[in-house]
């Protein structure tokens, strides 16, 4: 864990706490909570190096133990524990990976099918439950945002935030275009599908985060949410839509209980999407002076998942591979994340 540079962290905490104590600090809400925010983030990491640290010399003090008088028993729980400190050290070297501008935030993902009707919108519904169930599996929270229900089955289209520290360093993992290929459950004929989904994923823009928006730039509509019913339907017309006239942005709440919570969502959801296009735009021009071309077509899919004629679940982006489909739709997509981030982190 050499490169966990744990003083600096420290050093850092001192700095904020400090600020802390300072007359002016509570005046501000925005720079109060951001650095408040920071040193909980701090904290916690400390916490669980030293933990780490501590269980990693306990090990030590035991195997110098085991050498000088055997025990079976001993020597059983030297090896449970240095299993279960293996996965905390793999999880403490991922979150040193997230040196993102934004990847403390919530992530704001929005899951479209790609052509195909019934096919691609049940796809992307399945994409949808995956992702939750893996939220849910790290301790975050799923808020839905918007959802529009498929004509058959599935759905045309989902918004939701995933609620967490990091969300965003691991869901921007996930952006790019998914491939299914499987034996279609809509096809008479039994035969086999090709289907694609497209997975957007935004940070969720913080307070602290200044973005100026000319009113005069918006046209904002309510409405009345569509659909069969259950849980994605409301009975007033609380639901708001908001399109950025200048860049034709168009996004959609109707998950609050009141119209003007509907339009604070949605605003802070537009912020992201105009933060992207921003950062975008620059890249681009960056990427034209270095003279880099990139595919974007809908068919260069980051992600395949094939259930027929064999179960295989690959990521092209670095080849990693797994033959349970089942266990990864069942939000087991943590390794395809961690390898990724990984790769990064050698290839910035």
């Amino acid at each position: 864990m050499s490169h966990f540079d744990i003083s600096n962290l420290e050093e850092e905490l001192k700095r904020l706490e400090k600020q802390t104590l300072k007359e002016e600090f509570w005046s501000d809400n925005k720079n109060t909570s951001k650095i408040l925010s920071r040193i909980k983030n701090i904290k916690g990491k400390c916490t669980e190096y030293n933990t780490i640290n501590n269980e990693i010399n306990n090990l030590i003090e035991l195997c110098e133990l085991v050498e000088l008088e055997p025990d079976e028993e001993i020597e059983k729980d030297i090896i449970k524990n240095t299993k279960k400190l293996e996965k905390q050290v793999e999880r403490l070297e991922i979150e040193t990976l997230f040196s993102g501008k934004y990847d403390n935030n919530n992530a704001i993902v929005t899951i479209h099918p790609g052509a195909g009707g019934t096919e691609s919108q049940d796809w992307a519904e399945m994409l949808y439950r995956m992702y939750s169930r893996w939220a849910n599996k790290k301790g975050f929270e799923v808020k839905e945002l918007d959802y529009l229900e498929g004509e058959e089955a599935g759905l045309k289209s989902v918004t939701f935030d995933i609620i967490g520290e990091n969300a965003y360093g691991y869901m921007k993992c996930e952006k790019g275009v998914h491939r299914l290929v499987r034996i279609s459950p809509f096809d008479a004929g039994g035969r086999r599908h090709t289907s694609f989904a497209s997975v957007e994923v935004l940070p969720e823009i913080t307070d602290d985060i200044e973005i100026d928006i000319n009113p005069d730039d918006l046209r904002v509509d309510t409405y009345r949410a569509s659909g069969a019913g259950g849980q994605h339907i409301n009975k007033t017309s609380s639901a708001v839509r908001i399109t950025h006239i200048p860049t034709n942005i168009v996004v959609a709440c109707q998950s609050e209980r009141s119209q003007i919570q509907n339009r604070e969502t949605a605003m802070k959801m537009l912020k992201s999407k105009l933060l992207d296009l921003k950062e975008k735009e620059q890249k681009e021009k960056i990427e034209d002076l270095k003279g880099e071309q990139k595919d974007i077509a809908w068919g260069s899919q980051i992600r395949s998942y094939v259930f027929c004629p064999y179960t295989m679940v690959k990521d092209h982006r670095t080849n990693y591979e797994v033959g349970n489909v089942e266990a990864v739709m069942n939000g087991e997509i943590d390794d395809f994340m961690e390898e990724y981030l990984r790769g990064r982190s050698f290839n910035p």
